[in-house]
């Protein structure tokens, strides 16, 4: 091969190297454009304001989504553990601001616990793990809720509903706190030994062992603090919502692995970004908001487009993926 075909190849490998980077990032600004000039009314600041507002919730399951499956790991229980939070700090609202945040961080720390221990120490699988805690996790909300008859109310005037419903700036709280999350999440996994035991353990579990890292414990680490997320989100949402919806939480275990792989994490371990993750929320966040803008299609049909559309995106990247090895 000669030097003048060489160039082009490689110039081709890098734009395509680039893209399968950032290709949640260029399908997010070409979306946000075209919608911007497509729909009168998404531009609008109440509008924008909202959308980052939904999407907060989603972002902070996402995060500790993230440093799961970078470590070859996942989660199915962050959608139940998510709604039994809520209704835990609903509940514990009554008792004032303090125990309406630790009593749900607390119980559902517990139950990320009990599964980085069992993954860990017993090595069983975290598909089956989580699977039987996500069980758990919804059977214990249904029976606080005499099997979601009962919805605790946050009390009217109560601090507790700032953290939801409160502004600066004209922004809602719970999108500062999903930012600072992430700022630290970045941190944590790029500049710690910690976060380079995590990419060491998604790589090679066996090398990171010979290496001398501690594994096990790494791994508690990690689903310990998915469910601990879980629950800061079942927080927030309480807080928002003004009280414990038992119904949450349905399929959101899906929707965290989802933008967590269009943001480029590997779902066999040891790559990924924060950042990503956050642009795989505002993605799925601007398809939801751009079918409620659209407003001829059914509730029903919502979920197969947004499927569809971020099937779209995953196969887009696959493709630039395979160009940058060709």
């Amino acid at each position: 091969m000669t030097a003048t075909t060489a160039a082009p190849s490689e110039r081709g490998a890098s734009v395509a190297a680039v893209l399968q980077r950032q290709g949640a990032a260029v399908v997010l600004v070409l979306g946000l454009v075209v919608s911007w000039f497509a729909f009168p009314h998404f531009g609008s600041p109440d509008n924008l304001r909202s959308l980052v507002l939904q999407g907060s919730f989603l972002a902070v399951i996402a995060l500790g989504m993230t440093f799961v499956i970078i470590s070859g790991g996942i989660d199915l229980s962050v959608g139940s553990v998510y709604a039994l939070g809520g209704v835990l700090a609903a509940y514990g609202s009554r008792y004032g601001l303090i125990v309406a945040i630790l009593l749900p961080l607390v119980v559902c720390g517990l139950i990320g616990l009990v599964n980085g221990l069992l993954i860990a120490r017993t090595r069983m699988a975290p598909f089956i793990v989580t699977l039987a805690s996500l069980l758990f996790a919804r059977g214990l909300l249904l029976a606080l809720t005499d099997e979601g008859a009962t919805t605790y109310k946050v009390p009217p005037g109560s601090a507790f509903l700032w953290l939801g419903q409160g502004t600066i700036f004209g922004v809602g709280v719970p999108v500062y706190l999903a930012l600072i999350l992430f700022g630290l999440g970045g941190v944590l996994l790029r500049r710690t030994r910690f976060g380079q035991s995590v990419f060491a353990i998604g790589g090679s579990e066996q090398s990171a062992l010979l290496m001398g890292l501690p594994v096990a414990r790494t791994k508690v680490t990690l689903y310990t603090l998915s469910g601990a997320l879980a629950g800061l989100a079942g927080v927030l949402t309480a807080a928002y919502l003004q009280s414990g919806v038992t119904v949450l939480g349905v399929g959101t275990e899906l929707d965290a692995i989802s933008v967590v792989v269009i943001g480029g994490t590997l779902l066999t371990g040891g790559a990924g970004t924060i950042i990503g993750t956050l642009v795989g929320v505002l993605l799925k966040t601007l398809i939801q908001n751009v079918i409620n803008q659209v407003g001829t299609l059914d509730s029903n049909y919502q979920t197969v487009v947004s499927g569809a559309f971020l099937l779209v995106v995953v196969v887009i990247q696959r493709l630039l993926a395979r160009s940058r090895k060709s």
